[in-house]
């Protein structure tokens, strides 16, 4: 189990878990059966992909299983990731609609999950709310039209801010949805979670379309938009993300806001058995921990891998040659605490002898997967590949996860 040294762990608020809750109310079921359905739906996820539907949702036990583990979980790891926006991503002087496009949003994941965000630390933007939400699912749709009617219900806020549109990502050209989504355009915000690893499939170039999907996608941004991807943490559809990110750069469509802290090609490509993902602290609802208990599973972290993409050249932090983001767990061996970090310079594997702690180098100890941290003093020998954190050198903590 990962041990969390930084912020307090991300959790769902108690007014979307009563929405929830009573959604689950509607649709009764014991959590022997949600359990079950849980497990089938991990095991499709990961080890079975291939095996694993498009309209899963359609069916009335996966889909409830989807709601009562899943759909948290995901919508979760969006709340954090609009966390880490710029603080201004929703604010404007002129009153204007803030607009967000939830593309394979099922269940109106990413569409809820900003919903709430809004009404947690900006209540007062609530009603410029505008999002459209796109899915191949009819039945999706009808649930994420559900699950938005009862939290707006609430507000008394109305639900026509919600626009559905059935579509398929990868034939814009069907039903429409692209035209549609065209015709509301500039977005302040895009999100694409957990979709863009299931497009393409069948292509022998899938990389390449969905490269051009995600480019065509950036023309909508608003000038100051962000395009969120988030995917699953596993090495086969990370390793494509970070693919996607460096055509993407190369084609001069974006650049990167967040993770990394470079535009250069992903250093973790270089190696097959390489990948990026985030791990987060979460405290799951009492729900998830019962079917835990029932599956025997542990989700007290949010792992996903992700991209937060604009077009105004912005960055989550400053960059230089002393700045890293840690994409390892920070691992204490015996007289050594070590981690991967990466930067412009590629990724380096840098430790730090427990002899040689100070206070001014302190601040590692409080690093973990995900900390931009800025080291002064860093040493190499000549022909190692192990850089060392000496005890004048200066660990200064940029940005937490």
């Amino acid at each position: 189990m990962t041990t969390f040294q930084g912020k307090a762990p991300a959790r769902l608020s108690a007014f979307l878990l009563k929405i929830l809750d009573r959604s689950r109310d509607e649709n009764p079921a014991g959590v022997h059966r949600y359990a079950s359905a849980v497990a089938e739906l991990s095991r499709l996820f990961t080890k079975g992909r291939d095996a694993l539907g498009a309209d899963y949702l359609g069916d009335p036990v996966l889909a409830g299983a989807y709601l009562a583990y899943f759909f948290p979980v995901n919508l979760s790891k969006i709340q954090v990731l609009v966390d880490e926006l710029p603080d201004d991503w929703c604010r404007s002087s002129g009153g204007e609609p803030l607009r967000v496009l939830d593309l394979g949003a099922g269940p109106g994941t990413g569409a809820l999950a900003v919903l709430d965000w809004l009404n947690q630390h900006h209540p007062d933007h609530l009603e410029r709310l505008r999002v459209i939400a796109v899915d191949a699912s009819a039945e999706a749709l009808r649930q994420a039209r559900c699950l938005w009617t009862a939290y707006s219900d609430e507000l008394n806020l109305s639900d026509e801010s919600l626009v559905l549109l059935e579509g398929n990502l990868a034939r814009p050209g069907v039903n429409g949805w692209r035209a549609s989504v065209g015709q509301k355009a500039p977005y302040d915000l895009i999100i694409s979670a957990n979709c863009l690893n299931e497009l393409f499939l069948g292509s022998k170039h899938p990389i390449e379309e969905r490269s051009a999907l995600i480019a065509d996608l950036l023309t909508q941004l608003a000038p100051h938009g962000t395009l969120m991807i988030v995917e699953p943490a596993l090495r086969e559809t990370s390793r494509a993300l970070h693919q996607l990110r460096d055509q993407l750069l190369e084609n001069q469509r974006c650049t990167v806001y967040s993770p990394c802290l470079h535009e250069n090609n992903c250093p973790a490509l270089l190696n097959p058995h390489d990948w990026c993902h985030e791990e987060r602290a979460w405290e799951p609802s009492a729900m998830i921990q019962q079917i835990d208990r029932e599956v025997g599973f542990i989700k007290d972290a949010l792992k996903f891998s992700y991209l937060l993409l604009r077009t105004d050249g912005r960055t989550i932090a400053d960059r230089s040659t002393d700045t890293f983001r840690m994409v390892s767990e920070l691992r204490k061996l015996k007289g050594d605490t070590r981690a991967w970090l990466c930067n412009e310079l590629g990724r380096h594997e840098v430790g730090r002898l427990d002899r040689a702690t100070s206070d001014s180098n302190s601040a590692w100890d409080t690093c973990e997967r995900g900390t931009i941290v800025r080291i002064d003093g860093l040493k190499r020998k000549d022909g190692a590949t192990l850089s060392r954190i000496p005890a004048e050198a200066i660990v200064e903590m940029v940005r937490p996860v």
